[in-house]
């Protein structure tokens, strides 16, 4: 059997048992038709961990750990897009074919199984296309697929939240937008493209288009800072890789906790968690400022010991950087009051929390990743999260 002739042979076979789902109760019958099913695909060569992942899912299924929506639109979105994906091939419209592949067939689940949340099916796409991206290369790539696409699904159906279907089309027309436009630009990679994506949707359907807004601010200014003299950084051999490109690690380390915090604010409507993401933005902008734009400054110093050290030096900082890093959170704050998110007490809460945020990534720096223990995605997560708690906590204080 031919490539193509195994690649249609597990669409057919996820279709049929998509629409056998509903059908077939309890959960575990379909189970026990459907692995052995897959188990046969896997004979064929490059659909083994197609076959596989039908497997994990079923499983799954048959156990009563997912739903059957979200059963039968994971298994559609992870199959049908990865056959898309592949008949496109090896090319950057690759992800396209997939997205749009995935999106059409959470549609027809949707409306097969009578589902009313689309936010679930949405953020189910983003993931798959997203993972798809992240794991390139693997082969173990679709079985994480499938236990990310189900476990985001099964997560946001939990929350619960209902989202006004027009706002959620608006959300993702605006958020793909910006991600497609800092891939055109450079900004960031395909990865980077899709997390990005997501992040701006969830800010935008929990919270409202502002947060996100403010959240492009922190991306301006971050691009901006790291293009500052970056001839300049190349000969001190400081610059960051590939111009300055941004990949998902990056992504989610710099906005993880505000993305966590849009989401707590929608459910509860807490000003706390407000401040939780000023904060955290303020972070990721004062610490990008300090480092790409202290480095050009003069001798930095360690902060754990104040004596001199070499440029580009985990938990180095000078008097430019602070500056840089100060200004940063303020043109955050400046940007969330002008648009009404922030008043003047919060401006001056996400100020402090950005500086506070900026010298926990250096103690960080100079301890645990110059020994090797925490990456630098890792540092910047450490340093969003003490900058968004640190403003929660201020802003708690008054």
């Amino acid at each position: 059997m031919t490539k193509l002739q195994g690649l249609v042979l597990a669409s057919i076979l996820t279709l049929v048992f998509i629409g056998l789902a509903p059908l077939l109760q309890p959960a575990w019958l379909l189970t026990l038709f459907l692995v052995p099913f897959s188990l046969v695909l896997s004979l064929i060569k490059d659909t083994r961990y197609i076959s596989l992942s039908i497997v994990v899912l079923a499983v799954l299924y048959g156990f009563g750990w997912l739903s059957t929506f979200v059963f039968t639109c994971t298994l559609g979105i992870v199959v049908i897009g990865e056959v898309a994906f592949r008949l496109t091939g090896d090319r950057h419209a690759a992800y396209l074919h997939h997205l749009v592949a995935a999106i059409i067939v959470s549609i027809a689940v949707m409306l097969y199984l009578q589902y009313a949340a689309p936010l679930v099916a949405v953020m189910g796409v983003v993931v798959a296309v997203l993972l798809r991206a992240a794991l390139r290369g693997r082969d173990d790539a679709l079985m994480i697929e499938a236990l990310g696409v189900a476990m985001t699904m099964f997560l946001f159906e939990e929350l619960n939240f209902e989202v006004d279907l027009t706002l959620l089309v608006a959300a993702a027309v605006i958020a793909f937008g910006f991600g497609y436009t800092s891939y055109r630009v450079r900004v960031a990679d395909v990865s980077g493209l899709f997390s990005g994506a997501m992040i701006g949707i969830i800010l935008i359907v929990f919270a409202d288009v502002r947060w996100f807004l403010i959240m492009l601010t922190f991306f301006i200014i971050g691009a901006g800072a790291t293009r500052y003299r970056y001839g300049d950084k190349e000969q001190l051999g400081v610059a960051q890789e590939h111009g300055g490109v941004r990949g998902y690690f990056n992504v989610f380390a710099n906005g993880l906790v505000a993305t966590a915090a849009a989401i707590l604010y929608g459910l509860t409507g807490q000003p706390v968690f407000a401040a939780l993401f000023m904060g955290s933005v303020a972070s990721a902008a004062a610490d990008t400022a300090a480092s790409e734009i202290g480095v050009t400054g003069k001798v930095p110093y360690l902060i754990t010991t104040l004596k001199p050290v070499p440029r580009g030096t985990n938990g180095g900082v000078t008097l430019r950087g602070e500056v840089a890093a100060v200004i940063a959170a303020a043109l955050v704050a400046a940007v969330a009051w002008a648009m009404g998110v922030a008043d003047p007490w919060m401006v001056v809460v996400t100020i402090a929390a950005g500086f506070i945020g900026t010298n926990v990534d250096s103690l960080v720096g100079a301890t645990l990743e110059n020994s090797g223990r925490i990456g630098n995605s890792g540092t910047n997560l450490v340093a969003t999260f003490s900058g968004g708690v640190s403003g929660m906590l201020i802003y708690m204080l008054v």
